[in-house]
């Protein structure tokens, strides 16, 4: 892992973080308090064992959690291990990133996208929508320099997201979009909206996370300059899914 890309990883923990982490043996566990896979997931030292993989997953049972690994798509060898162990892999994941200055050469229109700490009522009623509902919404008041966006569209509410710092990083997350406000750029506004708040606080590279399986939204965000540079999965014993 270079370090450009240990900073970008970094970034993941640091602008969506669990309630808690700790170390055990060759391992960080997490305690995502409801959050999702992203927090509550362990990650393993490149150098693991199999006696690593064994102490943390027995850990993970005793807490009563599910017992869930995040790798890198550079930790081949890890991977393998886990498959051998019949964990199964879920949500490939990508990992974008863009200069900020690529995303700030339009000036969005008035009264289309404005950033707000703390969230209207209406913004959390969106991302309630999709899926993103109070744990996630705690995860988003645990990061530090943050911000939300909203966007509005045919005069009125159109979508979400969450963004927040960690050094020259503004990472986005929990984009949203109403359904009936789709395909009409209202994502695209989003996105510039949060490059302007982030060079504002000093940003110079402007990341998003992305499944693989979601084609549209890997299409929007290529279309706006972002370009692979990383990825990561999970892996889960088929018993615990």
């Amino acid at each position: 892992m270079t370090a450009d890309t240990s900073l970008l990883f970094d970034a993941i923990d640091e602008t969506w973080p669990p309630a808690r982490s700790w170390r055990v043996g060759q391992a960080v566990l997490r305690d995502g308090g409801g959050g999702g896979k992203r927090v509550s997931a362990a990650t393993l030292d490149d150098t693991a064992t199999i006696d690593g993989i064994v102490e943390a997953h027995g850990e993970m049972q005793r807490l009563d959690q599910p017992p869930l690994f995040r790798l890198r798509a550079d930790q081949g060898r890890l991977d393998a291990l886990l498959a051998d162990r019949g964990y199964a892999v879920i949500d490939p994941t990508v990992l974008l990133t863009a200069p900020v200055t690529s995303l700030t050469d339009l000036a969005i229109p008035p009264v289309t996208a404005f950033s707000i700490w703390e969230p209207l009522a209406l913004m959390n009623e969106i991302w309630a929508q999709g899926g993103i509902g109070p744990g996630r919404l705690a995860v988003m008041q645990r990061a530090k320099t943050k911000t939300a966006i909203l966007a509005r569209w045919n005069e009125k509410p159109a979508g979400v997201a969450f963004a927040a710092m960690h050094g020259p990083v503004c990472m986005v997350h929990a984009v949203e979009v109403l359904p009936h406000q789709r395909r009409q750029g209202v994502a695209r506004w989003i996105m510039r909206k949060a490059a302007f708040w982030g060079a504002a606080q000093g940003a110079k590279t402007i990341s998003v996370l992305c499944t693989r399986s979601n084609g549209a939204a890997l299409k929007l965000y290529q279309g706006l300059g972002f370009a692979e540079v990383a990825g990561y999965h999970y892996r889960q014993l088929e018993e615990s899914r």
